[in-house]
């Protein structure tokens, strides 16, 4: 046996992969599918009940081909995680995942990693990285931009300022007088009001708002969210993304 085939055989037990897209026989049933790849493994998790837990046992007699998107996600999630990885690699696993779907994803990749394993998650959706990851990474062109927790990277950058949604098209410039700072639109429905976030200021957004009877969607004061960080650090002089 070669040196790389004696490597590989002690590696890919204690690793796991869930694929974007594909992998999977399409008249394979989901019980047939996690039985078969447990027998990959020396010590796998029981097939039934990971069925369970990852919510696809109502629909066990459905072939690959026939379940839905989510579904089809949810159970490459299970393959992944059948034989005990001690690194998972799990690619945009929430992609096409419906709300509750999505829960369950979380909570399988928290308990994951709770057990020791190391989890390493891309994806494109900053909300779902927010919450789930410990450690996130920023890659732009191929160069790593920014890393560290959540915490770190949200509480990075500019923090005297506030940010809040309202109707697209506000009045900035009366806003912008009424507060003494400058305001700006920078998405639609998106604004960012360049002062310290103070109470009294926060109180004079507020009031301007309510004065002029428009609603406050989102008001986040003194944090950034990780898509602002995302943005701030890949989008390009000009205000187009940066080529990926």
């Amino acid at each position: 046996m070669s040196h790389d085939a004696g490597c590989r055989r002690r590696l890919a037990p204690r690793i796991g992969v869930m694929l974007q897209g594909g992998g999977v026989y399409p008249g394979i049933r989901p019980p047939e599918a996690l039985r078969l790849f447990a027998s990959f493994y020396p010590d796998p998790r029981d097939p039934a009940e990971l069925l369970e837990r990852v919510g696809l046992a109502g629909v066990a007699g459905s072939t690959w081909r026939s379940l839905s998107g989510g579904e089809q996600q949810r159970l490459s999630l299970a393959l992944a995680i059948v034989g005990r990885p001690e690194v998972a690699f799990l690619d945009e696993p929430t992609a096409g995942v419906d709300p509750g779907g999505r829960r369950v994803v979380r909570q399988v990749v928290r308990e994951l990693a709770d057990a020791g394993a190391a989890v390493v998650l891309t994806t494109h959706e900053l909300e779902e990285a927010e919450r789930v990851a410990d450690r996130v990474v920023i890659v732009d062109r191929g160069a790593v931009v920014a890393a560290g927790t959540p915490a770190e990277l949200t509480g990075a950058g500019p923090g005297d300022e506030i940010r809040f949604g309202a109707p697209a098209g506000l009045d900035v410039a009366g806003l912008a007088a009424a507060m003494g700072t400058t305001v700006a639109e920078v998405a639609p429905g998106e604004y960012r009001v360049d002062t310290a976030p103070t109470p009294a200021a926060v109180a004079a957004l507020t009031a301007w708002l309510a004065d002029a009877d428009l609603p406050l969607a989102d008001l986040r004061a003194g944090r950034q969210r990780l898509e602002d960080v995302f943005l701030r650090l890949t989008t390009a002089d000009d205000g187009s993304p940066s080529p990926r």
